[in-house]
């Protein structure tokens, strides 16, 4: 998670966006969903496209079921205001394979989060997980896990001084 000082707003949608990953990588459906607008949209890795909180619970409950998932790495890239109440971050992400300690570089993803706020509450409207496959540009491939090895070192130390390590 970004440590940086941003707005409160801002730092509400970072949060946001942690919370999805964190329960991701606790293969938690139940938390994913509920972190979900009612009428949401979400399209998965593998270009899945589910239509509200209920349908992305339910997928996502048979994809921990019946599949060992990794866990993400992620950067956020930006979080911008198109209004008062609807923002949208920008991050790119990497995978760590179940029993493994590094991403997969074919695996990155370039993620987009849009957020409503509703009745003081943010809630994911739309969340899109694209894979960073960058046709014909295998450095841009590489640069990309690059960054992410080195965040997620970086995310590795700051938990270790955080512990008292």
């Amino acid at each position: 998670m970004d440590l940086h000082p941003h707005t409160g707003e801002e730092s509400q949608i970072r949060i946001l966006y942690h919370n999805l990953l964190s329960a991701w990588n606790k293969r938690s459906a139940a938390d994913m969903a509920h972190l979900f607008s009612e009428d949401a949209n979400m399209i998965g890795f593998d270009g899945s496209h589910l239509m509200g909180q209920e349908e992305i619970g339910k997928h996502l409950a048979t994809i921990f079921f019946h599949h060992p998932t990794g866990s993400f790495v992620n950067i956020v890239r930006n979080v911008r205001f198109i209004a008062p109440e609807v923002a949208v971050l920008n991050a790119v992400a990497g995978m760590i394979p179940p029993g493994k300690t590094d991403i997969l570089p074919e695996l990155t993803a370039i993620q987009t989060l849009v957020s409503v706020k509703d009745d003081d509450h943010w809630r994911i409207s739309i969340f899109q997980n694209t894979p960073a496959a960058f046709h014909g540009r295998p450095e841009e491939i590489d640069k990309l896990a690059l960054e992410l090895r080195r965040e997620m070192r970086e995310s590795f130390r700051s938990e270790k001084s955080a512990q008292g390590f």
